[in-house]
């Protein structure tokens, strides 16, 4: 089976183009080939490079709406595909998803998308949110199937005509599985907390900041792992806030299991999300997980069993979740063994890839 990967960006890395690597190179190792299509060259091209996984580069396929360069991105993916000749594409997120689903029209091939989350419910501004919708509803009908990493996911995709019932699938991400020497110890005091997420709407990093302000008398140190724009205004509120001495910004990481295995806690701020793969990974390293009520993270956090949930923007809320935890190291211990636990029962790898393969077999 020969499948073509078509994504948007190659200069941050992120949930969807570490999905496409995994999928890519599980599919190169079970003797089939693959093809990722990507825009432009980065640290997702170098991750595809360490894998093992051939990717072509589309200097036109860019993240931001621009009609003369997409138009060129959209002749860029035709030809590469006509080149490639795959027996099916896969498309992901909003952009290259679009266009790769046109291309896939235009020349005759199966495709399938997975959108990684819909940029809707206020992530755009209305008029913008309005043609992204029409858009987005007529590139429904180019694709055999879509599928959602999350069953929030799909239901957006219903009521928003995105996809038809029997054409939107759900297939919960999956991260490959760490040594037991890269297993987080809970218990341990004092209490670091870890955050994975770059500095970009639509994480929430300042609502994190001003919560743990609110924890000064408690014994805790936060470390950030990711870069972005929003970094330095992070910083500056950091140092506004007087906890600048006990928050660590460690930078991006391609791998982020060795500061987890370092951590207690996990926290994710955020003010919209899909299925984020950070929260998986901090399962996998069997911590207990604090995130923000969005998207499909309830559909991973049972909250108060292997988690705590709270509402978006909600500062009191969130302080008031780390710091139980900070406090309670008994508590921390059985939500990070319950984690871990969901995570070797729904979150492997082999699942998702598994599942993902079946579907190519039938589109």
């Amino acid at each position: 089976m020969r499948i073509a990967y078509v994504i948007t960006r190659a200069d941050a890395v992120g949930g969807a183009t570490v999905h496409v690597r995994d999928l890519a190179r599980a599919l190169c190792e079970r003797g089939q080939e693959a093809l990722v299509l990507v825009g432009g060259t980065g640290p997702v091209t170098d991750q595809l490079a360490a894998a093992g996984v051939p990717f072509r580069p589309l200097r036109s396929l860019g993240r931001a709406v621009r009609p003369w360069l997409d138009a060129r991105a959209f002749f860029e993916l035709v030809a590469a595909l006509r080149e490639f000749r795959p027996d099916l594409v896969s498309t992901h997120t909003a952009k290259a998803g679009w266009l790769g689903r046109a291309a896939c029209a235009r020349l005759g091939i199966p495709v399938i998308h997975t959108p990684h989350g819909w940029p809707v419910a206020g992530r755009l501004p209305g008029p913008q949110a309005v043609m992204f919708e029409l858009a987005e509803r007529i590139a429904s009908r180019w694709a055999r199937a879509v599928v959602c990493v999350c069953e929030e996911e799909r239901r957006v995709a219903l009521e928003k005509g995105f996809a038809r019932p029997g054409q939107a699938q759900v297939i919960y991400n999956g991260v490959r599985d760490v040594p037991h020497e890269l297993r987080a110890v809970p218990a341990s005091c004092p209490v670091r907390i870890i955050s994975v997420a770059r500095f970009e709407g639509p994480k929430d990093h300042a609502t994190l900041l001003r919560a743990l302000a609110r924890l000064g008398a408690l014994d805790w140190e936060l470390e950030l792992v990711g870069d972005g724009p929003l970094e330095p205004a992070t910083r500056a509120l950091a140092k506004k806030l007087g906890i600048a001495g006990r928050v660590r910004f460690l930078g991006y990481q391609p791998d982020a299991a060795p500061a987890l295995a370092r951590a207690q806690l996990f926290v994710l701020s955020s003010r919209s999300e899909a299925f984020p793969r950070s929260v998986l990974e901090a399962m996998r390293a069997g911590l207990p997980v604090v995130a923000s009520r969005v998207g499909g993270l309830a559909e991973a956090v049972d909250n108060e069993k292997n988690g705590v949930l709270v509402p978006r923007d909600d500062i009191g809320g969130l302080s008031a979740a780390l710091g139980g935890l900070i406090a309670d190291v008994h508590r921390r211990q059985r939500l990070g063994a319950a984690a871990r636990l969901t995570y070797e029962s729904r979150f492997r790898l082999e699942r998702m890839v598994e599942a993902t393969f079946a579907l190519y077999g039938t589109a």
